[in-house]
């Protein structure tokens, strides 16, 4: 759980970061972006605080970098459907 709500706290903290930089466009930027690196985070965070101390540097830095390498191919591929949910808010929902 510790994992999970510093990685939270990691992601919002960049989103606002990429749309200060991005003057509020480019969702692609903040949503990819602080996914993938807040996704680092917990990869880290939740594999160290499984396996250290239990397998060795080497086992824990591979488990570490395949499970942020799925977790940023997942992020690559919700883009489309995060630029479809604001079209359709806009759409439906806020006229």
């Amino acid at each position: 759980m510790a994992a999970y709500l510093v990685a939270q706290l990691v992601d919002v903290r960049l989103f606002h970061f990429w749309k200060r930089v991005t003057r509020g466009k480019h969702l692609w930027v903040r949503n990819n972006f602080s996914t993938m690196l807040s996704q680092g985070v917990d990869s880290a965070l939740v594999v160290g605080i499984l396996f250290v101390g239990t397998l060795p540097l080497a086992t824990v830095g591979t488990y570490i970098l395949d499970g942020w390498l799925f977790k940023i191919l997942v992020a690559a591929l919700d883009t489309p459907f995060m630029y479809a949910g604001v079209w359709a808010y806009r759409r439906f929902v806020k006229k």
